[in-house]
């Protein structure tokens, strides 16, 4: 039962990023994104995952993949759209 509930937030957990992706994504939005933020995001779910893994919790260690996989997504999109522009600018 306590994984169930840990794997439910994990998944909503996933799901609030679903906005962000779709203006990176869809709507070439990025302002207001920092790299490096998400960059200690990132950090931070990995050792969230390697707890995950020590304690033996599969919730922790899906929802951290998962939502390390979201996080990275976001990072490569925004440096697609900044790519761009500053091939645009040139």
């Amino acid at each position: 039962m306590i994984e169930a509930v840990g794997l439910g937030a994990g998944i909503i957990g996933i799901i609030a990023w679903g906005p962000q992706i779709r203006q990176v994504w869809v709507h070439k939005r990025h302002d207001g994104i920092s790299i490096p933020t998400f960059g200690i995001v990132a950090l931070s779910l990995f050792l969230w995952l390697l707890y995950g893994v020590a304690i033996g919790s599969m919730a922790m260690v899906i929802s951290n993949i998962l939502t390390l996989s979201v996080i990275l997504i976001i990072i490569i999109g925004v440096l697609r759209c900044r790519k761009s522009e500053s091939l645009d600018d040139d």
